[in-house]
């Protein structure tokens, strides 16, 4: 398992495609992690680019620090990550959280950042979308497994991807049960501190923001905050998705990713 101290924790990491192409750096939502979560999207992805894909500290199979996390701490430690790897400059995309991160980096190391590709994400955290992971927190809390799997997945995928797909959501559940709860609810409360709004302008990097027509949780109206505020930004909506974009429309979310990159010079 490749690993890199960084910034004070050891960051699990994979590096795909070729040496010589762009860097794209896959940043991941709460749940998810490096080793599975792009399994639709690195295939299509390295055939252009070097695609780095880590877990964050928190998740995954990165260190689980038992003090609190930031979106700025994050951003030191994707910076850190790509000096360790000789990287100075790179194309960054994320999903929800990932999202988050992404923008965090761009906001503090502009000059590290080529493009952003910002997903089912948000820069402000509304009333609705505190409650609901106020909600989350509590399950968390308790660590109670079946419970945070009940209380996450209506707001993750659609109402049509639940019914056609029994049996990876059966598979999820289960995978829930392997969680650290206590990294988890440092990530949500981490989240809760979102407030990026207000400094979007700042953000000068060409940025491409996708959102799922059906994502409940930080769906079309964040994305329109976004787009509003950050200059020099495009918008697609992928129709029929939730909140996991990458895994409901997964060929019109590579699509698109490719699409908006093929338009850069770095």
């Amino acid at each position: 398992m490749p690993k890199i101290h960084a910034n004070g924790v050891e960051l699990y990491y994979e590096l795909h495609g070729p040496e010589n192409a762009p860097l794209l750096v896959l940043n991941n939502g709460i749940i998810m992690n490096a080793a599975t979560s792009w399994v639709f999207q690195t295939k299509a992805l390295v055939r252009m680019y070097r695609v780095l894909q880590y877990d964050c500290r928190g998740q995954g199979q990165s260190d689980h620090p038992e003090t609190p996390y930031t979106m700025e701490l994050h951003a030191d430690d994707l910076c850190t990550l790509l000096s360790a790897l000789g990287y100075h400059k790179a194309h960054l995309a994320g999903i929800s959280y990932g999202g988050e991160v992404a923008q965090a980096f761009a906001l503090k190391y502009p000059e590290r950042t080529s493009s952003l590709i910002l997903a089912d994400t948000v820069s402000e955290v509304g009333a609705e979308l505190r409650i609901t992971v106020e909600s989350w927190m509590n399950a968390v809390r308790a660590c109670d497994a079946e419970a945070f799997f009940n209380a996450t997945v209506p707001w993750n995928f659609s109402p049509t991807f639940i019914a056609d797909n029994p049996r990876l959501l059966a598979d999820a559940r289960k995978r829930y049960e392997q969680l650290d709860f206590a990294a988890i609810l440092r990530l949500c409360e981490c989240f809760l501190k979102v407030n990026f709004t207000a400094r979007l302008d700042e953000i000068k990097c060409l940025t491409c923001i996708m959102v799922g027509s059906v994502d409940l949780l930080k769906g079309p109206a964040y994305a329109a905050i976004l787009k509003k505020r950050i200059p020099h930004a495009e918008l697609h909506i992928l129709q029929g998705a939730g909140h996991a974009s990458c895994w409901e429309r997964p060929q019109e979310f590579n699509t698109v990713v490719l699409g908006f990159l093929s338009k850069q010079v770095s």
